[in-house]
C-alpha cells in the first residue's frame, strides 16, 4: 500500500466547524485498522531503523501511519496533517487548525514487546487540543473525545476491518480528586531523569508507576493516578491526543509557568518544553 498524497504546506481555507462526534466515529474505525497493522508485526521479530535523531522506527510505525493519513484526508481534506514519520518540515507556521499524528507512540515499548504503546491523533485549534483519540491496541483500550469536555473509554480489539464506535460499550472518563497527602505518580520508563526525581521528592508520593507512551495520560484520565511530570524532550505529536483526552476528563496539562500547554511551536521545530499533567 502506498502512502496517500499529502499537502506540503498548510491550506489557507479552513472549515468553520469540526464535528467531534463524527470524527470520533471515523477515527475509531481508523485506529482499529491501524492497531491491526501494528499488531501484525508484534508477535514476530522487529526490524528496527533509526532516524536522524537516533529514535527508533519500525515498519509498524509506517503501516499505521498510512492507515491514519488516508482516514484523516477523507475526514477533513482541508485540515493540514503533521504526522511523525512524514513531518519533514517542522518550522513552517501551521495556521489555527491542524492534526497531530503519532502512528505508534512508544516505539521502544513496542520493540520490547510491552503493551504500553499507543496510536495518537489530535486536532489542534488556536494552539490547544480540542479533539483527541488514543488507542492502545495491545490492551484493547480506546479513549476518545466525543464532544467538547467529554471523553469516553471503550474496549476495542484491533481489527483490520475497522470498528463502529456506536456499537461499543462506552464509559465516560473522569479524573479523580487526588489526595494531596498520598499521590500516585506516573513516570516514563525510558526517560526518567534527575529533574523528575527532584519534582516528585517535593510531593507526597505514595505510589509510583512506570509506563510508556500516552498510556500515562490515560491512567490519569481514568482516575487511576494523579500526576505525570515530564522534563525530558517530547514532540508535539507525542502529547496532544493524550492532553485532549485528559482535559476532557477534567484534568490539566501545564507548562513550567503554570499555563495551559500549547501547540504549534514551529519556532521550536514542534519540540515540547517541560510539562506536568494533573488530575483534579
Amino acid at each position: 500500500m502506498s502512502a496517500p498524497k499529502r499537502t506540503t504546506t498548510p491550506t489557507v481555507a479552513e472549515p468553520v466547524d469540526f464535528d467531534l462526534a463524527h470524527a470520533a466515529n471515523v477515527l475509531t474505525d481508523a485506529v482499529a485498522k491501524a492497531g491491526a497493522a501494528i499488531m501484525a508485526h508484534y508477535a514476530g521479530p522487529t526490524d528496527v531503523d533509526f532516524k536522524d535523531d537516533a529514535s527508533p522506527v519500525t515498519q509498524a510505525d509506517r503501516d499505521a501511519e498510512i492507515v491514519l493519513l488516508e482516514a484523516l484526508e477523507a475526514l477533513a481534506p482541508d485540515i493540514h496533517i503533521v504526522s511523525e514519520e512524514t513531518a519533514a518540515d517542522r518550522t513552517t507556521p501551521l495556521g489555527s487548525r491542524f492534526f497531530l499524528v503519532d502512528p505508534l507512540d512508544g516505539t521502544k515499548e513496542f520493540i520490547k514487546k510491552r503493551s504500553d504503546f499507543t496510536v495518537n491523533v489530535a486536532l489542534i485549534e488556536d494552539g490547544f487540543p480540542r479533539f483527541g483519540i488514543v488507542y492502545a491496541p495491545a490492551r484493547s483500550l480506546l479513549a476518545v473525545t466525543t464532544a467538547d469536555g467529554v471523553a469516553m473509554e471503550a474496549e476495542l480489539a484491533p481489527d483490520a476491518s475497522g470498528a463502529d464506535l456506536s456499537s461499543l460499550k462506552q464509559t465516560r472518563l473522569h479524573v479523580r480528586a487526588g489526595d494531596r497527602s498520598a499521590l500516585t505518580a506516573l513516570v516514563s520508563l525510558s526517560h526518567l531523569d534527575p529533574e523528575t526525581e527532584k519534582f516528585l521528592d517535593a510531593l507526597n508520593i505514595a505510589e509510583r508507576t512506570g509506563a510508556g507512551s500516552s498510556v500515562k495520560f490515560l491512567e490519569i484520565a481514568r482516575g487511576n493516578a494523579d500526576v505525570y511530570p515530564r522534563f525530558g524532550p517530547t514532540m508535539e505529536w507525542d502529547t496532544a491526543a493524550g492532553q485532549a483526552v485528559l482535559e476532557a476528563a477534567g484534568g490539566r496539562v501545564l507548562d513550567a509557568d503554570g499555563a495551559r500547554f500549547r501547540y504549534g511551536k514551529t519556532e521550536k521545530g514542534l519540540l515540547n518544553p517541560s510539562f506536568v499533567a494533573w488530575s483534579r
